[in-house]
């Protein structure tokens, strides 16, 4: 996770980026925006993500982007596909707040299953790390510590105490990696052996800074090879990429191989700063889970999305060069292929859009890189959608631009376009969460959204709407 210290250095350096995306371009021809892209995997802005498998479901927890919220934002998925945003009743801004605390908010988790069974989260709030447990991914969770952090601010003077990573080894033995740098300068990397709780230290930490370091540590094990993994450059710029450095042991030493850094940026893909990542293991594959810019690339709104990507663990102990993709493996691909979508041939219009990248055409298009977004200075905003003919409608879902926001708005139908009737009312109780679930069956051939008066325009902004 990255804390705005520099913020100003990184809006020099998109000029570029916002040339090559100028007007006179096509914004739907550009790398990343095709449709039935499925990179990004989550429709927001979610950035350090972690991630645990339980049950047959999938859970993803990220921080809040821009530079963090007053909590998570937390994921549920089955089918690694379609997710739905859950919330956490912790870890809070509030709950976590000790003589040592900072301003700075909730940011970068790390969820991991112990070998007791339950599940354990190292989060940093500021400038130091708390650790919370729980009985099942979506809690409740509740402080390992009660109200103190389990690193506060001024462990160790000088250093960045924030990116804290769980590593449970296959002997059962728990470790955890932190550090970062400041103002962009390269940090430190610690270790130290957990305690079966995974809430103390068993010993003393252990600087093991690896070449290249500056923050968000990743431990993992392959063919008994230890790979800390880990982020360099400044995310607000051009410069963040993925580096790898492997040991014989969870403490090393660590050196890194002459193919380092594995991920990086790749500007005519529109790939920006990809980094802080975690890797996971499903059907015997790897993948990486990682935050990369969205697209355009602009530097003032620092607005990561998570991306999902296959990575290769050699028998030789290395790791090979990561492909960024936008259509991502296949693990991701084929959103909208199990349920009967009548937008087929659809057409979206609106009552303004606020740039030639966030036209109402972008809803229909199975791609969390677009979106819709009303003019800045829009009043009443309204999106549509004609289906071509009278079709019956059984349920719609709504991907707004932020999950954990407020949203005033009602659904309504037309047979012809002039008289409307009202299918779901948000106006007095404000929709939250993501899909925003409708399940009222209609016939009609227009839908729309009408936004409530006072909400403002720059306030509007949805990513999807589905139509079944």
């Amino acid at each position: 996770m990255k804390t705005p210290f520099a913020l100003a250095a990184g809006y020099l350096l998109s000029a570029s980026l916002l040339a090559q995306m100028s007007a006179s371009q096509n914004p739907s021809m550009l790398p990343g925006r095709n449709p039935h892209s499925a990179n990004p995997i989550l429709p927001g802005y979610y950035a350090d993500p972690s991630i645990v498998q339980d049950g047959g479901k999938n859970y993803i927890y990220a921080t809040l982007d821009p530079w963090g919220g007053a909590t998570l934002g937390c994921w549920e998925s089955g089918d690694f596909k379609n997710w739905t945003y859950r919330v956490l009743n912790w870890p809070t801004k509030a709950a976590c707040t000790s003589h040592t605390s900072k301003g700075a908010m909730v940011w970068a988790p790390s969820v991991v299953r112990g070998p007791d069974g339950k599940f354990h989260m190292a989060v940093s709030v500021g400038n130091e790390v708390w650790i919370g447990v729980s009985d099942h991914p979506l809690g409740p969770w509740h402080n390992a510590l009660g109200d103190r952090p389990l690193i506060p601010s001024d462990y160790k003077p000088g250093f960045h105490m924030i990116d804290a990573e769980l590593f449970v080894d296959d002997d059962g033995v728990s470790y955890l990696y932190w550090g970062s740098g400041l103002h962009w300068v390269n940090g430190h990397c610690f270790v130290v052996k957990l305690k079966p709780d995974l809430a103390g230290f068993d010993g003393e930490a252990r600087d093991v800074t690896p070449a290249n370091y500056f923050e968000a540590p990743f431990m993992a094990k392959r063919n008994g090879r230890y790979f800390l993994m880990y982020s360099s450059g400044n995310t607000t710029k051009e410069t963040y990429q993925i580096h790898y450095a492997v040991g014989d042991s969870p403490f090393g030493p660590f050196t890194e191989p002459d193919n380092s850094p594995i991920l990086v940026t790749d500007k005519d893909s529109n790939v920006i700063s990809p980094g802080h990542h975690a890797v996971f293991r499903r059907d015997g594959e790897d993948y990486i889970l990682y935050h990369r810019h969205s697209i355009p690339f602009d530097p003032h709104f620092v607005g990561r999305q998570t991306c999902v990507d296959r990575i290769v663990f050699t028998d030789n102990g290395r790791i090979e060069k990561v492909a960024p993709t936008h259509q991502g493996p296949p693990l991701v691909q084929g959103r909208r292929e199990s349920q009967s979508d009548v937008t087929a041939g659809a057409i979206a219009t609106a009552s303004s859009h606020a740039s030639e990248f966030t036209s109402p055409e972008c809803v229909l298009d199975d791609n969390y890189a677009t979106r819709w977004s009303a003019a800045k200075d829009a009043q009443g905003a309204w999106l549509q959608l004609d289906l071509g003919k009278v079709k019956k409608v059984t349920s719609q879902e709504i991907r707004p631009e932020y999950a954990w926001k407020t949203y005033r708005f009602t659904v309504e139908s037309s047979n012809d376009g002039k008289e409307w009737n009202t299918v779901a009312d948000f106006t007095a109780t404000p929709a939250t969460g993501s899909p925003i679930v409708i399940q009222k069956p209609v016939t009609a051939r227009y839908l729309r959204l009408v936004f409530a008066n006072d909400m403002k325009g720059s306030d509007i902004s949805v990513f999807e709407w589905h139509v079944y």
